[in-house]
C-alpha cells in the first residue's frame, strides 16, 4: 500500500475538519431548540400560573395592563422582585441588578 501524499493527507484532514464542523453546528442547533422549548415551557407555566390565580384567562389586551401593574409594582418597591426572593443593587450606570436571595 502506497503512503499517501502530503496532499492526501491534507485532503482528508481538511475533510474530516468539515466533518466535525458540521457535527458541531448540528448540535448547537439542536441545544439552542432545546433552549428554545424551556423557555417556551417556563413562559407557559407562568401564564397559566397568572391566570390559576386570577381565576380566569387574560385577554390580549390585558397583556399590556399586566406588564404595566408589574413594572409600577417594582418601580414603587421592587415588590413582585421581592416577593420572588431577590434582592436588587444598582450599578454605577443606574441599571438595576437583581440575584437570588439565599434560602
Amino acid at each position: 500500500m502506497a503512503a499517501l501524499t502530503l496532499e492526501e493527507r491534507i485532503a482528508k484532514l481538511q475533510e474530516k475538519q468539515a466533518q466535525l464542523k458540521a457535527q458541531e453546528k448540528a448540535l448547537k442547533a439542536k441545544q439552542s431548540a432545546e433552549k428554545r422549548k424551556k423557555d417556551t415551557h417556563r413562559k407557559i407555566v407562568i401564564g397559566g400560573a397568572v391566570e390559576s390565580v386570577l381565576g380566569f384567562p387574560l385577554q390580549d389586551e390585558d397583556i399590556q395592563l399586566l406588564i404595566t401593574f408589574l413594572h409600577d409594582q417594582e418601580k414603587r418597591g421592587y415588590f413582585f422582585s421581592s416577593a420572588l426572593g431577590y434582592s436588587h443593587e444598582t450599578d454605577n450606570t443606574g441599571k438595576v441588578i437583581y440575584k437570588k436571595k439565599n434560602p
